[in-house]
């Protein structure tokens, strides 16, 4: 059995967001930073120069012996043996109806060593689970390394001059200009370990950086310090919600769980059924979700009224949809959601609306993402 997930944690940087003015929401039991004062200012300065954001809330389970990869490529729906030394790949934990338990993102960093980033919410039954399908594999050792890891984000245009500037932050065993998206660096910060991810959850360039919780602090102060003039400010979950919404990237609890199949969200290309041997939801995703699933599109309407995750989609007089996740796009000027609607409708092109407390706004049917930066 797991401990009971705490509940009123604070980050490691808890102090500076207080000092720095920020609100709190609750997120999974953690107090976390939703703004610090304008979430609109904080979106605007992701996509146009950087922001830097606290998720030291996510869980960080580290997996090593030489039966890792094996173990990863039962355990996930991905082949992770497939990946590289310090190559990232994102993926997904299923149980054994097909259902998704957590999407991840993971990282090799050796041979025998992979480190494994789950969402805050899902820590523990992440943990149960590998421990659980480890059995299986004696060689492997899956260690729950979160309480003891700060995770900091700089996502932005400006990011990756933003930490080449930053004093102290140095040995990269990539340079920056040479990682590649979804790939990750070695580094350290005044002689203490970092790794360095060029990820993140925003759908613009940025790192993010892993580091123990007692240097967290200073890390920060040095990024922001780096980024004066620049336009880099704090940013919050709020900000992070509208980012990630216009990316076309799925929130658990949102979009995903465990009454999803992969295909029903638009992550059936996640799931690698050409791998050998089986893995864990395998015979589930085969079969399929049912007849008439419905699945996730991405819907825009007009005007400044937003349909928000639980508002009715309908077509005449009938219910064909749910909104997950909506916000009045700060990027684009509109209104954007995304929405899990019976599959007939989207075929017929039936016009379609969002039930706004009781007003019927026309909705039209978009290919995700909302937004897309443009290359470099």
């Amino acid at each position: 059995m797991t401990d009971t997930p705490p509940t009123d944690r604070t980050s490691p940087l808890h102090d500076i967001h207080v000092a720095g003015g920020a609100s709190f929401t609750d997120f999974a039991g953690w107090q976390m930073p939703v703004s610090y004062g304008s979430d609109l200012a904080e979106h605007h300065a992701v996509r146009t120069s950087a922001g830097i954001f606290d998720i030291s809330h996510m869980a960080e389970i580290l997996v090593s012996g030489a039966d890792a990869a094996a173990f990863l490529d039962y355990a996930l729906a991905g082949k992770l043996s497939a990946i590289g030394a310090f190559q990232a790949k994102y993926s997904l934990l299923l149980d054994e109806t097909g259902g998704i338990v957590d999407d991840l993102v993971v990282y090799r960093l050796g041979d025998e060593v992979f480190f494994v980033v789950a969402n805050a919410g899902n820590r523990y039954p992440v943990v149960e689970a590998l421990t659980a399908r480890a059995a299986s594999f004696p060689g492997v050792t899956v260690d729950d390394q979160s309480d003891d890891i700060a995770l900091i984000a700089v996502q932005g245009p400006a990011s990756r001059s933003i930490l080449e500037a930053t004093a102290d932050l140095t040995d990269f065993s990539v340079a920056l200009d040479e990682l590649k998206y979804y790939w990750s660096s070695d580094a350290t910060f005044d002689g203490t370990a970092v790794l360095v991810g060029r990820t993140g959850y925003t759908g613009e360039d940025g790192f993010e950086l892993y580091i123990s919780t007692g240097r967290a602090a200073e890390l920060w102060q040095a990024l922001v310090t780096a980024g004066e003039g620049t336009g880099l400010i704090p940013a919050g979950l709020a900000s992070r919600d509208t980012l990630r919404l216009e990316a076309g990237m799925p929130l658990y609890g949102h979009e995903l769980g465990l009454d999803t199949f992969p295909v029903q969200a638009g992550l059936g290309r996640v799931v690698n059924l050409r791998k050998e041997g089986d893995f864990v939801g395998r015979a589930s995703v085969e079969t399929g979700p049912p007849a008439g699933a419905r699945v996730l599109v991405g819907l825009t309407t007009e005007g400044r009224r937003a349909g928000r995750a639980g508002y009715p989609v309908v077509t005449g007089d009938a219910e064909v949809g749910t909104i997950t996740s909506g916000a009045l796009s700060p990027t684009l000027g509109y209104p954007v959601a995304m929405a899990y609607v019976d599959p007939a409708v989207v075929e017929s092109g039936d016009p379609l609306f969002i039930d706004v407390r009781g007003t019927k706004i026309p909705a039209t049917v978009v290919t995700l993402p909302f937004y897309k930066r443009a290359a470099n």
